[in-house]
């Protein structure tokens, strides 16, 4: 089931609050990146999924380690 924030039911461990979609900032090697993620409203806490961390953000630090 999804929320009507656009997550997967995802909640926070540690306040056991929805995750909801916000803009962070991701950084690697010094470059930021603005992305829009699962995060929980009340701690900060940002999910990145396994999909993600091992797809696009593995792209990504392989493309800035080899620079």
């Amino acid at each position: 089931m999804t929320a009507t924030s656009g997550v997967p039911d995802l909640v926070c461990a540690r306040c056991d609050k929805p995750l909801e979609m916000r803009k962070v900032e991701a950084s690697y090697l010094g470059q930021t990146f603005p992305v829009e993620l699962p995060c929980c409203p009340s701690c900060g806490f940002v999910y990145i999924s396994e999909e993600l961390a091992y797809g696009r953000m593995l792209k990504v630090e392989q493309a800035l380690e080899d620079k």
